[in-house]
């Protein structure tokens, strides 16, 4: 007799559990692309890679320190990719290199300097 009460009160507990549950948030996390910015072999440059979760735009635009638009240019339009790019033209200052993808915006400051007769470059952390 004992058991079939313990039993009785322990599958209302569990049937009671399962209606007071809350619902799942709608929101889904929608997965992010992969930005990465890596140095190429010599100083001055980068290359900036994109791992895409989905085809679309991604766009990569360099700001002047006076926010100023100084260079657009459109990196993929699919799948993922991978462009290099060269500092030699910049003047040396701060810049700030903008990549949007995905309706993601991932934003780094950069500084190019000369460095003997060639130009170089840092990201500022």
């Amino acid at each position: 007799m004992k058991k079939s009460i313990t039993l009785a009160a322990l599958l209302l507990v569990l049937g009671t559990s399962v209606f007071a549950t809350t619902k799942p948030s709608k929101s889904v996390n929608k997965l992010q692309d992969e930005i990465s910015f890596t140095p190429l072999k010599s100083d001055n440059g980068f290359g900036i890679a994109i791992d895409k979760q989905a085809p679309g735009k991604s766009i990569v635009m360099i700001y002047d320190n006076d926010k100023n638009v100084i260079f657009k240019d459109l990196l993929s339009k699919g799948a993922s990719g991978q462009k290099n790019y060269l500092v030699n033209n910049l003047e040396n200052g701060d810049y700030t290199v903008e990549v949007v993808s995905n309706k993601q915006v991932i934003k780094k400051q950069m500084h190019v300097y000369n460095e003997g007769e060639t130009k170089s470059y840092f990201f500022i952390q």
